[in-house]
């Protein structure tokens, strides 16, 4: 095939021609900007506020456990308040019976009670991924890198006839 003298060798190899382009110009690229931003922003903003409203169904009241089958300084896993959501039962050594939520508020990983020492020294709830801590008794962040951020989520407990219930969600503090 024979190619006139003045179109260029790479013409043929890219046969694309800008003529009937649209040119985009500064302003109708700025508008773009302040648009997709403002969209971002208003996606943030929305699932921040929907993070920050409390739960509006209440509930399920779901047995958990036997108080008699709880040792003082044990603790048992159990999903509440749905199969997704795993939390932990703990009766303390000195016998005080407490819930959380199992998820470190750090970035997610599962906390699990651990007991040193002799009578109460030493309880914490622990998560292993970055070494931290939590208070058994308030949930609150002792070392590691919870210290510094929210407490686990505490779940409401009923005994009755010697029976553990999960009864719902205390309100955070500060919410």
């Amino acid at each position: 095939m024979k190619r006139p003298d003045d179109v260029p060798a790479w013409r043929e190899d890219f046969p694309y021609e800008s003529e009937g382009d649209d040119h985009v110009t500064r302003r109708d690229f700025a508008r773009f900007l302040v648009l997709l931003s403002g969209g971002l922003a208003a996606g943030n903003a929305v699932v921040y506020l929907r993070s920050r409203r409390p739960p509006e169904e209440p509930h399920a009241r779901r047995e958990i456990a036997r108080v008699r089958d709880l040792a003082p300084g044990s603790a048992v896993a159990f999903r509440y308040p749905d199969e997704a959501t795993p939390a932990l039962l703990i009766r303390r050594a000195d016998g005080e019976l407490v819930a959380f939520e199992q998820k470190c508020t750090h970035l997610g990983c599962p906390v699990s009670y651990e007991r040193e020492g002799g009578e109460g020294e030493g309880e914490c709830l622990r998560c292993y991924c970055h070494n931290g801590r939590f208070d058994v008794a308030s949930g609150e962040g002792t070392s590691g890198p919870p210290r510094d951020l929210r407490p686990l989520g505490r779940i409401a407990l009923e005994v009755e006839d010697g029976r553990v219930f999960a009864v719902g969600r205390p309100p955070r503090r500060g919410s």
